[in-house]
């Protein structure tokens, strides 16, 4: 993880077949498949010289580093693993301890190289940044680099530009895509004295904007280190097996070496040490290392048919202790496609009319605004001596009358004031149409709620669970789709560093899932117990940096999705409550000398057919209801 004063670098991901880190479990997984080979055809020795090279290729992946954790006090599913190896290797079950190292180490691996390709993906946000930019430094107009940008620096960032890094308007008037940053779908006019961010995509005006942040430490560079100072944190917390683990496995090695050693002191040192490895062995974690995974895969494997894609085990498991969810606006509950929601008209023009001459002049514009004007008109209507006025609207004529559309800080509603305010306060962005001098209407723009997005909610409420809306736009939009959608808590006008404070100190209440879609949404995504990014919508930002991708459409299916994980803990939870109670049964027998090595063995393996079984359960959806 990067230090704040450590510039952000982006380097690509090393391609698989060269990733030193897959080459050893690889080798062990050939070597276990060769070595079932030779036992087919009866080569014997063979046999057992490649499952015992297997048996050290896939142990050396995470053995030793279990004994160096050991050593530090630290216990783990990794040293489970090598016990269970060493018990299977007493036993003369070499084939068993090797395929257990193999599927152990490609697992491990395969989960270092995700963590890898999300940082990788979450670095490529710095890509958003252009490496040169026009900057004006005594007088004169100079192209730099961006990294080189200083406070107070003056960009001028031309139309279709992005900006560098963040800063104030000091000249030109412009319309900004922020969602980089705010995740607001509709771009932003900006003028003399707005603040802009980093990362923004100008309109079709001219700016000069005064440097408030160097260019290696902004908004961007900024999601990027919250992201990875929260993915930091989110790894030291200990996965359920680990802390069964920590209390097992010294129990389990103090026991057998307790028994060896009271057995020198009998007149049979040998049959008591004898009964030490049967114990060992009794106590062994085969059960244990299946029964969690076993589940995990069934389970992870049948959510993909909810449009959920569960992209670790810790994530499955965390995924069911969800007691709070926290929704993104824009494109998480609302479509991210802006529409005309409702057209207000004076005396004298109708809703086709405003509408017919304001999509004629909008016509060639690439503003959103312009795009949702457009889809709601049916009449068709041309437009000549169209003027485009950056940060302000269009001018233009149409059918021989003048015709101008813009925002209410460009002209004034007039008549239409105290309606353009009923309008605002529902969370709509207003374009005014005047014809020939005259007030003529304003056209309602919003994004609109998803259809299913207010059931979704009362979905959550029904299993207990609450929802908070977290978004970067106004309070007062914010506010009208939130009644909207049923939810009461409300938190607006967040920046990226806001949400991952406030899912930060939620989490720390209660298990708490983040969903958005936007790059603004990363740092939260990755704060939250449970991280949920809008697959089919989402940024790569947001789908790397999340724990759960949802590449569904319906958001119903997110709360069946909390549904399936909490029954698949109940059944995790039931298969390490029976690998435990095989431990439990086995060791009295074993020190009382009633089960030999050979029964011990023929024990652990029906166990772990039995939970192996009821791992598989976990596979089912059920249909949908309160859980």
């Amino acid at each position: 993880m990067s230090s704040p004063d450590e510039p952000l670098t982006y380097e690509e991901l090393t391609p698989w077949w060269r990733d030193r880190a897959l080459l050893l479990p690889a080798l062990a997984g050939l070597l276990l498949a060769a070595s079932l080979v030779a036992g087919w055809v009866d080569a014997t020795r063979s046999q057992a010289v490649l499952e015992v090279a297997s048996l050290a290729a896939g142990a050396w992946t995470f053995a030793p580093g279990a004994l160096r954790r050991l050593r530090r006090g630290r216990l783990g599913v990794g040293l489970l693993m090598t016990i269970a190896a060493v018990g299977a290797v007493a036993l003369g079950h070499i084939g068993e301890a090797a395929a257990l190292a193999f599927l152990f180490s490609i697992a491990e691996a395969l989960e270092d190289r995700a963590m890898d390709r999300a940082q990788q993906g979450l670095r490529a946000l710095l890509a958003l940044i252009p490496d040169r930019t026009r900057v004006e430094r005594d007088g004169r107009e100079e192209v730099a680099k961006a990294s080189d940008l200083r406070v107070d620096d003056v960009l001028v960032v031309g139309a279709g530009e992005r900006v560098s890094t963040d800063g104030v308007v000091q000249d030109g008037y412009s319309s900004l895509d922020t969602s980089a940053i705010t995740g607001e779908s509709i771009p932003v006019e900006v003028g003399a004295g707005d603040e802009v961010a980093a990362g923004s995509v100008n309109g079709s005006g001219t700016l000069r904007i005064r440097a408030t942040a160097a260019g290696t430490d902004n908004s961007l560079t900024q999601i990027v280190r919250l992201v990875e100072q929260a993915h930091a944190r989110k790894g030291e917390r200990a996965r359920l097996a680990d802390r069964i683990a920590r209390p097992l496995v010294p129990g389990v090695l103090l026991l057998s070496a307790t028994v060896a050693l009271l057995g020198l002191l009998t007149d049979d040192p040998g049959l008591w040490l004898e009964r030490a490895l049967v114990v060992l062995v009794a106590a062994s974690p085969c059960a244990m290392a299946i029964a969690v995974p076993v589940t995990v895969i069934s389970a992870i494997g049948s959510a993909s048919k909810l449009g959920v894609v569960i992209k670790s085990g810790q994530a499955f498991e965390q995924l069911g202790t969800v007691r709070t969810v926290a929704l993104d606006k824009t494109g998480t509950l609302t479509r991210n496609q802006p529409e005309v929601v409702e057209v207000a008209t004076t005396s004298g023009f109708d809703e086709d009319t405003v509408l017919g001459h304001a999509a004629a002049l909008e016509a060639t514009s690439t503003h959103p605004l312009a795009d949702a004007v457009r889809a709601a008109s049916s009449v068709a209507l041309s437009a000549s001596q169209v003027d485009e006025h950056a940060g302000h609207g269009i001018t233009g004529t149409v059918d021989g009358h003048a015709v101008r559309v813009g925002s209410p800080r460009w002209i004034a509603p007039g008549p239409l004031q105290r309606r353009a305010d009923e309008m605002a306060a529902q969370g709509m962005s207003l374009v005014i149409v005047e014809i020939d001098s005259s007030i003529a209407g304003a056209i309602g723009v919003r994004d609109e709620l998803r259809p299913e997005a207010a059931e979704a909610v009362s979905m959550l409420h029904d299993r207990g669970i609450g929802v908070v809306m977290l978004t970067g736009d106004n309070a007062r939009t914010a506010g009208s789709l939130a009644r909207e959608a049923g939810i009461d808590d409300i938190r607006a006008e967040q920046l990226p560093a806001d949400k991952a404070n406030e899912i930060t100190r939620r989490a720390e209440q209660a298990p708490t899932a983040m969903i958005g879609d936007g790059i603004n949404d990363a740092p939260a995504l990755a704060a939250a117990t449970v991280g949920i990014a809008m697959g089919v919508t989402g940024s790569a930002a947001a789908i790397e940096s999340a724990d759960v991708a949802f590449t569904g459409h319906d958001l119903r299916q997110i709360a069946r999705a909390f549904d399936h994980a909490r029954r698949g803990r109940r059944i995790m939870t039931g298969n390490i409550a029976l690998a435990l109670a095989i431990v439990v049964v086995l060791v009295p027998l074993s020190l009382a000398g009633t089960l030999s090595l050979a029964q011990v063995v023929l024990v652990h393996e029906l166990a772990e057919v039995l939970v192996i079984g009821n791992g598989l359960r976990a596979a089912r959806l059920r249909p949908g209801g309160p859980r």
